[in-house]
């Protein structure tokens, strides 16, 4: 039987691209489905928030479809715990990704964070051994051709939220827009959070990069929140600008 993105609670953003806003922290996880492979932008917050990605995913690809690759916007606990779930993928991160996730000290400091934010403590212990490092590090940009015209660009655009961040590209068509995945260089629930790895002086350089990557009629996906327009990333730009002292 199939079944809708809607009613699995997902949105659409654009024919074969949708996210799902997922409970507790609002973040965000995307899909992008072509043909021949589909791609899941980060993975939740814990290894059961991954399972139950992986199962929503299945359903909506139908056909005994599934996630053939997974991009991590930045290494912070509510985006890669869940990793894990998705046996067998491609996974891809920003350049320095891999190296942080394999470091016991950092392994350590994640699980510590999402004990802090009210992750239960064995399930952030068990995600945290179970850290999926990517295989594939992105640089500048990379293109996947997912299949049947559907092509994505992942551009490494950091440091700024973190020291490895990556934003997603999918390319639009005359009646549809592009739409960019943003991480957590944009936020739309709250104020953007810059902890102790993030980079704020180069931090109003990645929305630049963002918006050249996007253009104006763009849809902006959030790490947190709604989708938003440039308009919004221009704003909050600037706001980020003027609160860390940098053009």
């Amino acid at each position: 039987m199939s079944v809708t993105w809607e009613e699995l609670g997902w949105e659409m953003l654009a024919p074969r691209v949708g996210r799902r806003r997922l409970p507790v922290w609002d973040c965000t996880a995307g899909l992008v489905v072509g043909e021949g492979a589909a791609l899941m932008i980060d993975a939740g917050s814990s290894l059961a928030e991954g399972a139950r990605l992986r199962t929503e995913t299945r359903r909506l690809l139908g056909g005994g479809r599934r996630v053939t690759h997974l991009a991590l916007t930045h290494p912070h606990f509510d985006h890669v715990f869940g990793a894990a779930a998705f046996a067998g993928v491609e996974v891809f991160g920003a350049v320095g990704l891999d190296a942080v996730l394999a470091y016991e000290r950092e392994r350590e400091a994640l699980r510590a964070d999402a004990v802090r934010n009210g992750l239960d403590p064995r399930d952030a212990a068990e995600a945290a051994d179970l850290l999926v490092r990517p295989r594939h590090l992105v640089c500048g940009e990379w293109t996947l051709d997912l299949g049947g015209g559907v092509q994505v660009l992942l551009a490494n655009v950091g440091p700024a939220h973190t020291a490895h961040d990556l934003a997603i590209l999918v390319s639009g068509t005359p009646d549809s827009p592009e739409v960019v995945f943003c991480g957590d260089l944009v936020e739309e629930s709250g104020e953007p959070q810059a902890g102790p790895d993030a980079v704020p002086s180069h931090w109003p350089v990645a929305l630049d990069r963002l918006l050249d990557l996007g253009g104006e009629n763009a849809v902006y996906v959030p790490g947190h929140g709604a989708a938003v327009n440039a308009a919004f990333v221009h704003a909050q730009r600037d706001a980020l600008a003027a609160r860390f002292g940098v053009s």
